[in-house]
């Protein structure tokens, strides 16, 4: 914990000089008397009058993340990269005081995949609050710069990426209720921006290194329909809805193909030829036109060295890196990362060769340069006067931000609850959870029960502390042995058994902490397996093999639970993902009851064998079926063995590994054989939920223009489903249990309209309802439905609204210890309606 006896000013002076960030001096400096300094000016006027100012060399050296600024006009160097995922991280544009507490530490909340689980959208907009209070901080004493790379909205499909745990997990619209939130906080809702956040990768994106085919190399063939429907809505969000201050383009290249492909594989017709996501196009004009990202002059920066991989040796679309730059700038990318280390972005040559219009660098620098002025970059610590675009750029309350700011006890709290909430109950045989601890002796077991740097995850800072397990359990006291485990490798001597099975031996009950970590999956590893390690899962068997109770406490990212779940002698498990600073002591108020679970899975958890039936590299979402006995003449065409046994044919494609064979489906959309399916969640209590339409009709009918005439949305697919003035959805909740808890409502849709396939099910909305007693009813009125929610994706990608039946259910299927009632069943009729007519792409 900081100290509270320092003299905090002198403190900070003594740090601040020593730092590389720097706002401006626009009072006494060389830029003061300038039109970019006038207070009275618009946005867009400052910066182009700061860009008019700089000479082609300054413009050229200030297009990369290490911006070197323009010593002669007072112009500060600049990084443009500081990290906040889950809490201010180490960075780029990010330094941590090594020399004493002032900005030595911020608070690492859980991770994006917990928040997630929690389904509450409130908790995710007060640690974007939290994460921009320390960010804004941090920057003015030097220590951070204004804009934040986070949030990262991929949808999260496959078990087997590696950066799963940076999101919020796989439902577009649980994403996009997740942005929504965070960006709010992030952001803020003055006019300067409290920071600037930067949704990423756009777009496709969700491969690190497989089987040998890297990230920077990949060719992500998408089919529209795809794209609209799964792969772009976050991205909608952030910028269309959200209108975030950046975005990043992803390392990938991206080709359309026809929807033919998707069911004939002698029938592979694309619809473009590969471009890198930072040259392409297409995916740029669906950005700045169809979305109309273009209020603010938004810019886009590369993910780091993706430019570099425009080159032969990956993506073989430009061929000299003066190229490669030349068509990153052109098609609309404003900033390119460079990793120290390796060659650089080659602008110079660019322009020398006339390549690169300095018409298309000053669009670039405004862009970027706007960004900041609305962020106060220019204003900082100046009173408050009224711009020409109807605010002002300086921000008082901002401004007066510092290290009493940092990790508040209000903070320290808020991580708490970011954890607490996230986790998740897989099992409770006999009720045995919530533990009364008196008089029980506690065996502690795992390589998580004492972990530190392992409890953030990826993208972190350096926390005030970690409360590890074996901390929250001192803390109670209680009577408890330790012992470590293995983490993966199998190959190690085993020097955990015997000290696990002398501490079980000892114990009345046995807390094994084990799971993944991002030794397993990380930025640059995917995994190859989803199943247990092999070296835990020994453990945990001859752990149960005791007879012991026996609570699982699985942390990283999701495996296959089918062995725990069927292990009679394995009495609970809990899911904890990546916790934070907090996560032993949240653990620890589950186990205890002091605080009921209530979280829900934000992904499915597919059974291990899943990963031979489809490649990573597969980004089609529907389940289909290119296997045949018979021959093919296709010459594109092979046979393969795939591990278990058995082959399949397959379609190569262009890249590298880049393979299509059969695919039972990816999601809960389009996969029915989960192990545990998405939204599973267990709880300590029992509820009673039903569902209503507040009509007179027993099967109400509504037709579809009937919906679209009183909605006044700029967007038709984000008018409501209100029936009538009448009629609208609500859930009630009744807690008919022992325990006051929380309860996540989910409501699905069914039915066959649109195009075939069918989804088994679409989140078409969710609430957290908090702390909901014994015998209490909470009924959520007007449960917020869109209508593009309910409406389906055709094969050109638009967003239509189909007449047909809708069922409506709330909750998941076979969810234990939750009586449902009956469905709503809803007729929409009449004459589809286009919600969203996307744009198409070029034709070759």
């Amino acid at each position: 914990m900081k100290p509270t006896t320092h003299p905090l000013l002198p403190l900070l002076a003594s740090v601040l000089t020593a730092n590389a960030f720097q706002f401006p001096d626009c009072v006494n400096g060389p830029l003061a008397k300038s039109k970019a300094c006038d207070v009275t000016g618009t946005a867009p006027e400052r910066a182009a009058s700061l860009v008019d100012q700089l000479t082609i060399d300054e413009k050229l050296v200030n297009l990369v993340d290490q911006a070197l600024g323009a010593s002669r006009l007072g112009l500060p160097k600049y990084a443009w990269w500081s990290e906040g995922l889950h809490g201010v991280a180490g960075s780029p544009g990010v330094t941590f005081n090594t020399t004493g507490y002032p900005f030595s530490y911020a608070t690492s909340f859980a991770n994006a995949i917990n928040l997630g689980a929690s389904f509450d959208d409130d908790l995710v907009y007060e640690v974007g609050t939290a994460i921009s209070t320390e960010a804004r901080a941090f920057a003015n004493f030097g220590f951070g710069g204004l804009d934040y790379w986070t949030p990262n909205v991929n949808p999260y499909k496959d078990p087997r990426w590696g950066r799963g745990a940076e999101t919020p997990g796989e439902d577009p619209l649980h994403i996009k209720g997740y942005v929504k939130a965070m960006l709010a906080g992030l952001e803020g809702n003055e006019t300067v921006r409290k920071v600037i956040a930067t949704c990423k990768h756009y777009a496709a994106y969700d491969l690190e290194r497989w089987h040998g085919l890297t990230r920077y190399e990949f060719e992500a063939i998408v089919t529209l329909q795809d794209l609209s429907e799964y792969y772009l809505p976050p991205f909608q969000q952030c910028a269309r809805d959200s209108k975030v201050g950046s975005i990043m383009c992803s390392y990938n290249a991206l080709t359309i193909r026809d929807m033919a492909g998707g069911s004939k594989p002698d029938e592979i017709i694309n619809l473009t030829t590969a471009q890198p996501a930072c040259a392409n196009t297409y995916l740029m004009t669906i950005l700045r036109d169809h979305w109309n990202w273009t209020e603010h002059n938004n810019y886009i920066t590369s993910d780091c060295n993706a430019i570099l991989d425009f080159l032969p040796d990956n993506h073989n679309f430009s061929q000299t890196p003066a190229e490669a730059a030349a068509a990153a700038y052109k098609a609309g990318t404003d900033t390119v990362c460079e990793v120290s280390g390796s060659p650089l972005t080659d602008v110079v040559g660019a322009y020398n060769q006339s390549l690169l219009p300095e018409s298309v660098i000053d669009t670039a620098l405004r862009r970027l340069y706007e960004g900041l002025i609305r962020a106060g970059y220019l204003d900082h610590g100046r009173s408050a006067v009224a711009g020409g675009d109807g605010g002002s750029f300086s921000s008082p309350a901002y401004d007066a931000l510092n290290w009493n700011d940092v990790n508040t006890p209000s903070t320290q709290e808020l991580a708490l609850r970011s954890a607490t909430e996230g986790i998740v109950l897989l099992k409770n045989s006999g009720s045995l959870l919530p533990l009364d601890f008196s008089g029980k002796k506690v065996a502690l077991i795992g390589h998580w029960a004492n972990a530190t740097g392992t409890m953030r995850g990826p993208y972190s800072g350096i926390p005030p502390f970690y409360h590890n397990p074996l901390y929250a359990a001192q803390q109670l006291n209680l009577s408890l042995s330790y012992a470590n485990g293995p983490v993966v490798n199998a190959s190690d001597p085993d020097t955990w058994t015997a000290p696990a099975l002398a501490a079980a031996e000892g114990a009345d009950v046995v807390l094994y902490f084990g799971g993944t970590d991002t030794t397993v999956a990380s930025e640059d590893l995917d995994r190859e397996s989803i199943a247990w390690p092999e070296t835990q899962m020994k453990l945990i068997s001859e752990l149960a093999g005791l007879g012991k109770p026996l609570v699982v406490i699985q942390l990283g990212d999701q495996v296959d639970d089918s062995s725990l779940l069927n292990n009679g002698n394995v009495s609970s498990i809990l899911w904890v993902g990546y916790p934070g600073q907090s996560g032993g002591t949240a653990v620890f108020d589950v186990l205890t009851g002091k605080k009921a679970p209530a979280g829900r899975l934000p992904v499915t958890q597919y059974p291990e064998g899943y990963v031979d039936e489809v490649p990573l590299t597969e980004m089609a979402l529907r389940p289909f079926n290119h296997s045949s006995s018979s021959s093919s003449s296709n010459p594109e065409e092979e046979e393969v063995s795939v591990q278990g046994g058995g082959s399949l044919t397959i379609q190569t494609r262009s890249t590298p590994g880049n393979k299509t064979l059969s695919s039972p489906g990816r999601t809960y959309k389009w996969y029915s054989s989960p192990v545990l399916p998405f939204g599973y969640g267990l709880h300590y209590t029992t509820f009673n939920v039903s569902l209503s339409l507040s009509s007179n009709a027993s099967s109400p009918s509504f037709s579809i223009p009937s919906l679209l005439a009183p909605c006044t949305a700029t967007h038709l697919d984000l008018c409501p489903f209100s029936p009538s003035a009448n009629s609208a959805l609500s859930v009630s909740i009744t807690n008919t249990g022992t325990h006051t808890s929380d309860y996540v409502a989910f409501l699905f849709l069914s039915g066959e309209f649109g195009p075939e396939p069918y989804p088994l099910k679409t989140l078409v909305s969710y609430k957290r309802v908090k702390d909901i007693k014994p015998g209490e009813t909470v009924t959520v009125k007007d449960v917020p439905v869109s209508l593009g929610a309910i409406s389906r994706v055709d094969g050109d990608g638009n967003t239509v609204l189909y007449p047909g039946t809708y069922r409506f259910v709330v909750d998941v299927d076979g969810s234990q210890g939750v009586q449902r009632g009956k469905e709503v069943v809803v007729e929409l009729v009449g004459e589809e309606a286009v919600l969203d007519e996307f744009p198409q792409p070029p034709k070759e």
